[in-house]
């Protein structure tokens, strides 16, 4: 996709105990589905092997690792996934410039075709969250200057809410992929997430990809739920 494509892309949030929960959930959605998360649940039992099962299954896959450590560990990491067939990554931002810049230079040199992405402030997580680790800042402002570290330490994309898209956009423009959870069809359970949009409202306000997980998961019918999700999203 075009950096300057107005077009938004689907994701589905695999947030499922098992490999054989996932690989059922994937076989009900149809080829009509191209990108899949993978986040700590699944990575953690299964590693590499799942990720490899995934895409030979025909998927794009989006591996949501969120690595925070030192510099030397988070390049050690992304290094280690030499081979392994995962087109985005993320890293939290909160390791600061420092880390993210040496994942740049290690995804460069093992892996040039995988994006890093930089987790700003989690969708779970509101102004009263963040209070009560210490921060006193509004998620919106935190999000803008955790952006501008990721995108000056060499990353090509960013997650973050979707109500802070129209600041990210007017603050780095078309140059960054922007993938963003708490997106939930008109209707859906907001669940755990605080800061939510619909598909059509989040693509509205320049999402490059959103994340959608509990309203395809829980579905009676998963493809129809993708099938209505992209009709909007088009």
């Amino acid at each position: 996709m075009s950096k300057t494509d107005p077009a938004c892309e689907l994701i589905l949030a695999l947030d499922v105990p098992t490999r054989e929960d996932a690989m059922s959930v994937l076989k009900k959605c149809g080829p009509q589905l191209t990108w899949v998360k993978v986040g700590l649940q699944l990575f953690v039992k299964y590693g590499t092997d799942l990720v490899q099962e995934i895409a030979d299954a025909g998927h794009s896959v989006f591996l949501d690792l969120k690595m925070h450590d030192i510099p030397n560990t988070v390049a050690s990491a992304v290094r280690s996934l030499k081979g392994v067939p995962a087109g985005m990554l993320t890293i939290h931002t909160m390791g600061g410039p420092e880390m993210m810049a040496r994942a740049a230079e290690a995804a460069a040199e093992t892996n040039p075709d995988l994006k890093l992405l930089g987790v700003t402030v989690l969708t779970s997580m509101d102004r009263a969250g963040l209070a009560t680790i210490g921060v006193d800042e509004d998620p919106e402002e935190l999000v803008l200057r955790l952006a501008r570290l990721a995108t000056e330490s060499g990353l090509s994309g960013l997650v973050c809410s979707p109500l802070e898209l129209p600041h990210v956009r007017q603050e780095l423009g078309s140059s960054v992929d922007i993938i963003t959870p708490g997106v939930r069809p008109e209707g859906a359970s907001s669940d755990d997430q605080k800061r939510i949009l619909t598909p059509m409202g989040a693509r509205a306000k320049g999402a490059s990809y959103i994340v959608v997980g509990r309203p395809i998961l829980k579905a009676d019918d998963p493809a129809l739920a993708v099938r209505r999700i992209l009709a909007e999203l088009r």
